[in-house]
């Protein structure tokens, strides 16, 4: 990371009366002020951009005529934990696409092993070229119907709120806890009164949207139809438009990108994995599908900077401006987004600066402690026929609660491959009960095997989903044996397996490792008939109580809408 160069040389480095420490020179700046392709000189002293609309000499000059400079993009919601991949990992496989600062939300970890996981960030993120600002966790658990790994009230993390790497309180997931005045609601809100909280309301809408937003709460990004997003940009929230791999909302929400609504927009991926990125890219594919659908290249270049600075206090970015840190994306064209080269505070980001960053030793290392599983341990009891359901909508994290009729044959609701009703489970993994429970889902198209993970959120038990009970028994345990992780199963052998071992949840391959084997977990998949282009993180996502309308935890089934674990 480059230093902040000494005030007196920045002063005469931007009047030009000595050589800058680094000039792009032959380039046109997109000005996000007036939305004109200016050709400039940018001059940097150290971390900061000193010069611009005017000619310079450095002692490093870099010619980077016919290409146009952007400001650098940030994420503005994120889980780097999704990434699959360690903090260092997460920035050497996103800062090459022009990403230079994300804001994220460890909660994933801390849900594993509590402040350590925040800690860890926190140190990873003095090391990473890319500026990692973390949000604390406010929901961990996420609801009282989970088990985990940790649990953090206010007095645990409210003496981190001061750390420079802090921006606020992240997502606050707990809406009905919000609502109902819930007492560990209530203090972590008022411990953070005046600063950023960040919010998570899916669906709400209305008075109670009214005084959610009152509890001073002030981003929000699970907004799915432009309708939904309109009401919480003209309620004064600031709504970050979501494109991760399962949760796809950039195609509804794009009629709202417009250069009247873009100084309240921002762009965030939330989940986000290694294929995903290889394949199509983080925000510049964000970018580029905008302005593909009809967005304008000012508006959406805002929403990816200057918004996002302005909407969570960065005063000191989003603009290829004197006195900005010098976060700066090379491209080939507005509409193309073709990302040649990036600078993260002032660093040209090569293989070499980041072979020279620091490292620190992972932590949560053999955090998956769940008894061992036998077949019968998947069987559902019951004597009435009607069943709840858990429904999939592909690209969407809203699941249905639907209802069929399963009779039960010697004791036990069978799965039902000709309604693509399988079963599916969860496992209680972090060694404080033991809890099991199962239910029904459809959507997934499998007929045969069964696919296990321990990213599962955000309690991050063990989820499996599957056709045959003893296949389901296999993939559960054999993530014991590797430290968690993604398992597909058929008949009695594993087909495709992908380790995770920090906490359950990342990697410490490098992430072309991990794009190689989620390619072959993917393949996998869809030889039992799966057929969700994601299935790995739509199953984690179906044990998630605070998205509406049907899930599953160890506790058992929860009906999302009634806040409460079904009898």
């Amino acid at each position: 990371m480059t230093a902040k160069a000494p005030l007196a040389d920045r002063i005469d480095q931007g009047r030009g009366i000595t050589l800058a420490d680094l000039v792009l020179k032959g380039a046109r700046v997109f000005d996000l002020i007036t939305g004109d392709l200016v050709e400039t000189d940018v001059a940097i002293c150290g971390d900061t951009i000193v010069g611009v609309f005017g000619s310079y000499s450095g002692r490093r000059e870099v010619d980077l005529a016919g290409k146009i400079l952007v400001p650098g993009f940030i994420d503005t919601h994120l889980h780097i934990e999704s990434s699959l991949v360690t903090p260092f990992e997460f920035d050497r496989c996103v800062t090459p696409h022009g990403v230079t600062t994300a804001i994220c939300d460890p909660h994933e970890i801390a849900n594993v092993c509590g402040l350590t996981g925040i800690h860890y960030f926190l140190e990873a993120s003095s090391l990473t070229l890319m500026d990692i600002r973390v949000q604390l966790s406010s929901c961990v658990p996420s609801t009282h119907m989970e088990t985990t790994g940790a649990r953090l009230e206010a007095a645990d993390i409210a003496p981190l709120m001061d750390h420079p790497r802090v921006i606020g309180l992240a997502e606050f997931m707990n809406y009905p806890g919000v609502l109902h005045r819930d007492p560990g609601c209530m203090a972590k809100l008022q411990a953070f009164a005046g600063r950023h909280i960040d919010g998570h309301a899916p669906l709400l809408r209305g008075k109670d949207l009214n005084g959610y937003i009152a509890a001073g709460i002030r981003t929000e990004h699970e907004a799915t139809t432009a309708e939904e997003g309109l009401e919480k940009l003209r309620k004064g929230m600031r709504v970050l438009i979501r494109e991760g791999s399962v949760s796809k909302d950039l195609h509804a929400l794009v009629p709202l990108l417009t250069e009247r609504h873009a100084p309240y927009l921002c762009l965030c991926t939330d989940d986000r994995n290694p294929l995903d990125i290889a394949e199509h890219g983080h925000l510049d594919y964000l970018i580029r599908t905008a302005i593909s659908l009809g967005a304008s290249p000012l508006a959406t270049y805002r929403a990816a900077s200057l918004s996002a600075a302005e909407a969570f206090g960065l005063k000191d970015r989003g603009l290829i401006a004197p006195g900005k840190r010098a976060d700066i994306a090379v491209i080939g064209s507005l509409e193309g987004c073709e990302v040649s080269m990036v600078f993260a505070g002032g660093v040209e980001v090569t293989a070499e600066a980041f072979a020279a960053r620091g490292s620190i030793p992972p932590v949560a290392r053999q955090s998956v402690k769940a008894p061992k599983l036998e077949p019968q341990h998947f069987r559902t009891g019951g004597n009435r026929v009607e069943t709840p359901v858990i429904g999939i909508l592909p690209g969407k994290i809203l699941t249905p609660h639907l209802t069929f009729d399963i009779a039960p044959e010697d004791g036990d609701k069978r799965p039902d491959l000709s309604r693509d009703l399988i079963k599916i489970a969860v496992i209680e993994r972090h060694g404080v009960n033991g809890n099991r429970a199962t239910g029904f889902v459809q959507g997934f198209g499998l007929k045969r095997g069964a696919i296990a993970s321990t990213v599962c959120h955000d309690h991050h038990n063990i989820a499996v989903v599957g056709a045959d009970y003893a296949d389901m028994a296999l993939a559960a345990n054999r993530l014991g044996e590797i430290e968690g992780g993604f398992v597909v199963v058929e008949g009695g052998r594993v087909l495709a397996e992908l380790a995770l071992p920090v906490a359950g949840l990342m990697s410490l391959e490098p992430f072309e490792r991990v794009h190689h084997d989620l390619i072959a977990l993917r393949a996998a998949a869809k030889s039992l008939g799966v057929v969700l282009e994601e299935p790995f993180l739509q199953l984690a996502f179906l044990a998630l109580p605070v998205i509406p309308h049907l899930k599953i935890t160890d506790h058992g089934m929860v009906d999302v809408d009634r806040f409460e674990v079904m009898p």
